[in-house]
C-alpha cells in the first residue's frame, strides 16, 4: 500500500485518471481477447492520461485496423496511437529483450537528476522505446536523450503531453525545497 501511495503522489495524473487509465488497459484487453483467437495477434496495451498507444504485431492490416477501432470504442478513451506492426508475431526471445530494455532506460532514467522518476511511461515494442507522459519540453528532451543512450534502443518515440507554463508553475510550487546543506 505505502509504495502504490507513492506512486499515485509523484505521478502527475490524478489518482482517479490513473485508475482510468488501468481500466482502459483492461476493457481494451478484454475486447481484444473476445474479438480475436488466442496467438493470432500479439497486442500491447498502454494508457496515459486516456490516450491509448498499441504496440505489437498483427498479421494482417484489416486485424491492425480492427484493434485501433476496438480500442477507440471504448468507454474514456480520448485518442488512439496505433503503432502496431503488420507481419509475424515476435518471438518471446524479442519480447523478452523489449522487456530487458525497458528496465534499462528506467533504470538510466532513474539516475538523472532532473527527471522525475514516476512523470514518464516507458514502453518499448520491437526496439522502439515509447515514451509517455505529463512533461516539460526540457524534462521530455532529457527522457529522450536518457532512452536513446541505452545500448539496443534503435529509436525514441516522444508521445509526451507538455505542461503549460502555468502548470508547469504549479507544479513546482508544490514540491518540497531542496534539503539544506548540512555544512554553513
Amino acid at each position: 500500500a505505502m509504495v502504490g501511495g507513492a506512486l499515485v503522489a509523484t505521478d502527475r495524473r490524478s489518482a482517479g485518471i490513473q485508475l482510468e487509465d488501468q481500466a482502459i488497459e483492461s476493457r481494451v484487453g478484454r475486447a481484444l481477447g473476445a474479438r480475436f483467437e488466442k496467438g493470432s495477434i500479439s497486442i500491447n496495451v498502454n494508457s496515459y492520461n486516456r490516450r491509448v498507444l498499441l504496440t505489437g504485431e498483427a498479421r494482417t492490416e484489416a486485424d491492425m485496423a480492427e484493434v485501433e477501432k476496438l480500442a477507440a470504442a471504448q468507454e474514456n478513451v480520448r485518442d488512439v496511437v496505433n503503432e502496431i506492426f503488420v507481419g509475424e508475431l515476435s518471438s518471446f526471445s524479442n519480447r523478452n529483450n523489449d522487456t530487458a530494455i525497458t528496465t534499462k532506460v528506467i533504470a538510466a532514467m532513474l539516475n538523472e537528476r532532473n527527471l522525475p522518476s514516476n512523470a514518464v511511461l516507458v514502453h518499448t515494442s520491437r526496439s522502439r522505446v515509447f515514451l509517455m507522459g505529463r512533461v516539460s519540453e526540457a524534462e521530455g528532451e532529457l527522457a529522450a536523450r536518457t532512452a536513446s543512450r541505452v545500448d539496443g534502443v534503435r529509436q525514441v518515440i516522444k508521445l509526451f503531453e507538455y505542461l503549460t507554463d502555468e502548470e508547469w508553475k504549479a507544479l513546482k510550487a508544490q514540491q518540497p525545497p531542496p534539503p539544506e546543506s548540512p555544512r554553513k
